[in-house]
């Protein structure tokens, strides 16, 4: 037989994906348009849900066909395409087959280190490929823009320069395994509450330097594969119909050579999403059928090219990874040597957030250990995430198990034992008793945001805050390890001499925490969010424009970003709120010292911009430390005080000393020291003073530097 043209492997990806594409029949285009799910009723469904279980009901409803269809005659393979960015979640098939719970993401960012995104990368990339499939729906870069956003979890951080640092390396990880990771939700998905319908209003130089800053480097920096569109309407447009975001800025602008898919159902019309650069709707044909493209093509609404096109960039996709040619043959994953991986990570990424008095680590001698805490918190591993995303995990560690475990490595006399206080609170006066006769009482606690909505309030629920103010008074050795997938306001700091921020962990839970706790790893996470002391310190407090949004006529909620650049860190210097934990904010069971800190800022006016600072470690404990450098703007900029523009973590032996270099390059695809120009309609380095703040964390930046630009 001879060969189909698009079966040369001597012809480019994309000269292979023409072929293919002119060998197909209009009926065959338009069946590989979309996914293959049946429809059905996402929008009445997820109206009614509001807790993470019912959003796993609604996850359990949509297990199946997340692929499109194969088409034999042409060597057209079924298209598998799964669910992440936390790890291998909804995969094609029934049931949705299991994979490594690994840590949220907002928890890998809080590492502020790539290798540990490569890491945790690689591990999807490699469960997706051995698991046969094609796609993985990540990394997620949307900002942190409110404190309640129920996927904060699936996105890094409040900043966007960590979250596109940690998103390229997590997504170059994953390709590296032949398999297309997707970047979403593009763009200004940054809420959960009324998804489907909400419109945002965004000035361009903030859509520009925040929120489509990360993805920018996805696609500059790790030439990332397909994007996800948004639900949500951008100015009024629909993010599946807005020719803007996904033609003019990502392809003309940025040279993204990829596909764009919808969301599931986000997809809202046929020819007005496949002209304004949509290419691929998922889960199913509610638009893109014949139907539709058939009729849009009649009247001319529609051109085949456009059509056309939208195949070949995806299967320019499908034949750079060799995917085409793959056959499917699931194999089994290393679930124990992928969980060593995952625990290594997640020892690195929790934040020591308070340790009055050394009471951490703990000693393994100390007697009486109470565990205390409501049951998800206390007695399961927390695997995190509702919705799409969620895991199903190999295995789990649940903390007493973890904590048996390593005591038993240290062989450790400890004597541990636990009281599950209920959701409603009943046996709390019980804990409290038993809390007054142990040595030390460590509580655990948290929160499990979900895909679907947004949370009430900063509180975690079931009135944890109460329980941990009636507990702490019981004894003054207490320690709170807090679960969190998103930052909480923590009203009984002040009454607690430890705080731990360990993140929903994933199945190795109960082993982190334990190696935490008891110095088998040294602390070294910082803050990729702040967190304030009140609710009245975010900036939608008081502002309901800006969150939950309000109808200004048009019969759907209107979003407006009005506070501008003030998001996260830049919100509070700018307004002179102190948070509770400041972004970058992270402790250490040793203690270091950041000296001979240099700033090179080449020929007067023509940065790069080098730092160099040496990091001493004058404790007793081998740890690490992040050295952050932040840039603030010349006054007529009217920027935020403060831009992190670069970081670099160093581990460092006690009494040692390592030096470090940080390179901040105007040319970088985070335009670190540029603004938007709205004359010029690019990213401009503005003229004037600079200073460069070096430090631990975005309110400790005792080092500066100035150097001007003419």
């Amino acid at each position: 037989m001879t060969q189909r043209t698009w079966e040369d492997t001597a012809l480019t990806p994309k000269q292979r994906a023409e072929a293919l594409v002119a060998a197909m029949t209009l009926e065959q285009k338009i069946a590989q348009l979309h996914g293959a799910m049946e429809t059905i009723d996402i929008y009445g469904i997820a109206s009614k849900a509001t807790t993470a279980e019912e959003m796993e009901q609604l996850a359990a409803q949509i297990r199946v066909e997340r692929h499109v269809a194969a088409i034999d005659e042409l060597g057209i393979p079924r298209f598998r395409i799964t669910n992440g960015p936390v790890g291998v979640g909804m995969g094609d098939g029934t049931p949705s087959p299991p994979a490594t719970s690994l840590p949220m993401t907002i928890g890998l960012a809080a590492g502020f280190d790539p290798e540990l995104a490569t890491a945790y990368g690689d591990i999807i990339g490699s469960e997706t490929a051995t698991l046969g499939q094609h796609v993985l729906e990540g990394p997620g870069v949307c900002l942190h823009r409110t404190p309640i956003a129920g996927r904060n979890f699936e996105y890094f951080s409040e900043d966007p320069y960590l979250s596109g640092v940690m998103g390229v390396a997590v997504t170059k990880a994953i390709q590296a395994h032949d398999v297309i990771a997707m970047g979403k939700h593009y763009v200004v998905n940054d809420q959960e509450y009324e998804r489907f319908r909400t419109n945002v209003e965004v000035d361009e130089h903030v859509l520009r330097e925040l929120y489509l800053l990360p993805f920018e480097m996805l696609v500059k920096d790790g030439e990332i594969a397909a994007m996800m569109s948004a639900y949500n309407r951008i100015r009024g447009v629909y993010a599946t119909e807005y020719r803007y975001t996904l033609t003019d800025i990502l392809r003309t602008e940025w040279g993204f050579e990829g596909y764009v898919q919808s969301d599931f159902w986000s997809c809202r019309s046929a020819a007005g999403s496949l002209n304004a650069g949509m290419d691929h709707e998922m889960p199913d044909a509610k638009w893109l059928n014949e139907e539709n493209i058939k009729n849009a093509l009649s009247d001319t609404s529609l051109e085949i090219q456009t059509v056309d096109r939208a195949l070949v960039r995806r299967y320019t996709q499908m034949f750079r990874f060799e995917q085409f040619s793959r056959p499917y043959a699931p194999g089994e994953i290393d679930a124990y040597g992928h969980g060593a991986i995952s625990r290594r990570i997640g020892n690195e990424i929790a934040v020591l957030l308070k340790n009055d008095g050394g009471l951490l680590p703990l000693a393994k001698d100390l007697g009486r250990l109470l565990v205390v805490g409501q049951k998800t918190f206390a007695e399961k591993a927390t695997t995190g995430g509702g919705g799409s995303s969620k895991v199903d995990p190999l295995y789990t560690v649940p903390p007493l198990e973890g904590l048996a475990d390593v005591l038993s490595e240290l062989d450790a006399s400890v004597q541990v034992e636990s009281v599950i206080v209920a959701d409603d609170l009943a046996n709390l006066a019980d804990a409290v008793e038993t809390a007054k006769q142990a040595d030390v009482v460590v509580i655990m606690a948290g929160l499990v945001a979900t895909e679907g909505a947004d949370l009430p309030d900063m509180n975690m629920p079931h009135d944890q805050n109460r329980m941990i103010a009636e507990l702490a008074p019981a004894n003054p050795n207490t320690v709170v390890v807090l679960k969190n997938s998103n930052p909480v306001v923590l009203p009984w700091a002040d009454d607690v001499p430890a705080i731990l921020e360990a993140w929903n962990q994933g199945a190795e839970d109960g082993h982190v925490v334990a190696d935490l706790l008891f110095g088998v790893v040294n602390p070294s996470g910082k803050l990729p969010t702040s967190y304030p002391m009140t609710a009245d310190d975010t900036l939608y407090a008081g502002r309901p424009e800006r969150y939950p949004g309000t109808d200004e006529g048009d019969g759907y909620p209107v979003i407006r970003y009005s506070e501008g650049l003030e998001v996260g860190y830049r919100w509070h210097q700018a307004q002179g709120i102190a948070p509770r934990y400041a972004f970058g904010h992270g402790l250490s069971y040793t203690t270091f010292e950041v000296g001979d800190v240099s700033v090179d800022a080449g020929t007067p006016g023509q940065p790069p911009v080098t730092v160099t600072a040496t990091v001493t470690n004058t404790g007793q404990r081998a740890g690490a430390e992040v050295v952050q450098v932040y840039l603030g703007f010349p006054e007529a900029c009217q920027q935020p005080p403060k831009r992190l523009v670069g970081f670099a973590k160093v581990a460092v032996e006690p009494g040692a000393s390592e030096q470090i270099t940080i390179t901040v390059d105007p040319a970088a695809t985070n335009h670190p020291l540029s603004v938007w120009s709205y004359a010029e309609r690019a990213f401009v380095v503005p003229s004037g003073e600079f200073t460069v703040y070096v430090g631990t964390a975005s309110d400790n930046t005792p080092h500066e530097s100035r150097f001007t630009v003419r």
